[in-house]
C-alpha cells in the first residue's frame, strides 16, 4: 500500500506537559452496554485528559471497541486511545480496522501484540502476520496516517530474556514511530523509577505514563498480580495480610495505597498517570478525592 503521510492533522495525545488519563474495557454482552455508557458518563465528569479502551483477544471485539472510543471522542468530547492488538490479526484486518477507528474520530491506537487466543493453533501463531508489535507499528508507520504508541514493562516483559533486551525492544518500538509508551501496572514506584532512568540513558524520549491499578478486593491478588508479574511491596503485602478478611476495609486501604503511590510518583516528577481504573467511577473519584486531600495535607 502506498504510504501516507504520518499523523497529519492528529492532534498528540500527550501534547499537554501533564496528564492524567484512564482506561476502560467494552462489557462482553451488548445488553451491558447502556450500563458501559453511563460509567463512561461518569468517568468523563472527572475531567480525565483521555480515555483508552481495550480490545478483544484477537480482535473480537473490535466494534465494539470502536463504539466505546467513539462516544468518549463524540459525546464526552475527550482524546481517546483504541487498543489494537495483531497476534491473530490479518494485515487487510488490521487496514479495516484502523478504517472503522477513524471513521469514528479516533485518531490514536495503543498498538500491541496481544495474548494468543486460546483457540490459535500452533500452525496459524507461527505464521501469524505480526509477530511483534514492533511489527504492527511499523504497518501502521507505513501504511495509515494514525498516531500510535505502545506498552512498556518497568520489571521487564515476562518473555523477555533480560532486561537490557526488553529495553532493546522498547527502543525499536520508538524507533518504528511509537510516539508514546504506557506501563504495565506496577506498585513498586522504585522499578519506574529504575526503569524511566535506564530507558533515558537507552535513547527512549517519548513521554511514558505510569501505569497504576488499585487493588480494592482480595480477588485481585489471586489474578491481577499473578498475570502482570508485578513485585508486591510490604505496604501492599500489609494490607492484604491485615484486611484481607474484610472487604470494606480492604477496598478503603487499597483506595489509599493507589492514591499514596501516585502522589509519590507526582511528587518524583512523573507527568503522566493512567489510571486502570477497571471501569469503576466511584473507586476513581474516591482515589482522586484522596490524592487532593494528601495535597493538602
Amino acid at each position: 500500500m502506498e504510504n501516507t503521510v504520518n499523523n497529519v492533522g492528529n492532534k498528540a495525545i500527550f501534547g499537554k506537559e501533564e496528564t492524567l488519563s484512564f482506561e476502560v474495557f467494552p462489557p462482553k454482552k451488548d445488553d451491558d452496554f447502556e450500563k458501559a455508557f453511563d460509567v463512561l458518563d461518569r468517568l468523563g465528569a472527572l475531567k480525565p485528559d483521555f480515555i483508552s479502551v481495550t480490545f478483544g483477544a484477537g480482535g473480537s471485539r473490535a466494534g465494539k471497541t470502536a463504539e466505546i472510543a467513539s462516544y468518549i471522542k463524540n459525546k464526552l468530547k475527550l482524546d481517546a486511545i483504541a487498543h489494537l492488538t495483531c497476534v491473530g490479526t490479518k494485515k487487510d484486518e488490521i487496514a479495516d480496522v484502523v478504517k472503522r477507528f477513524q471513521e469514528a474520530g479516533v485518531n490514536h491506537i495503543l498498538a500491541l501484540r496481544g495474548d494468543r487466543p486460546k483457540d490459535m493453533t500452533d500452525e496459524q501463531f507461527n505464521r501469524r502476520d505480526f509477530a511483534h508489535a514492533s511489527d504492527l507499528m511499523a504497518y501502521l508507520r507505513d501504511n495509515t496516517d494514525i498516531e500510535y504508541g505502545g506498552a512498556c514493562y518497568p520489571e521487564k516483559h515476562f518473555e523477555s530474556f533480560s532486561f537490557e533486551s526488553d529495553l532493546k525492544n522498547l527502543k525499536l518500538k520508538q524507533d518504528m514511530g511509537a510516539k508514546f509508551f504506557i506501563s504495565q501496572l506496577f506498585f513498586d514506584n522504585d522499578y519506574y523509577y529504575n526503569f524511566l532512568e535506564k530507558a533515558d540513558k537507552k535513547g527512549i524520549n517519548v513521554p511514558i505514563a505510569a501505569g497504576i491499578m488499585p487493588i480494592t478486593t482480595p480477588n485481585q491478588i489471586g489474578t491481577t498480580i499473578t498475570l502482570s508479574g508485578s513485585a508486591i511491596p510490604k505496604a501492599l503485602s500489609d494490607i492484604i495480610a491485615k484486611y484481607g478478611e474484610d472487604a470494606e476495609e480492604f477496598r478503603k486501604a487499597g483506595i489509599d495505597f493507589a492514591a499514596r503511590q501516585i502522589k509519590d510518583l507526582k511528587d518524583n516528577g512523573v507527568k503522566h498517570i493512567h489510571l486502570y481504573c477497571m471501569n469503576k467511577p466511584k473507586t476513581t473519584a474516591e482515589i482522586l478525592e484522596s490524592i487532593e486531600r494528601k495535597n493538602h495535607v
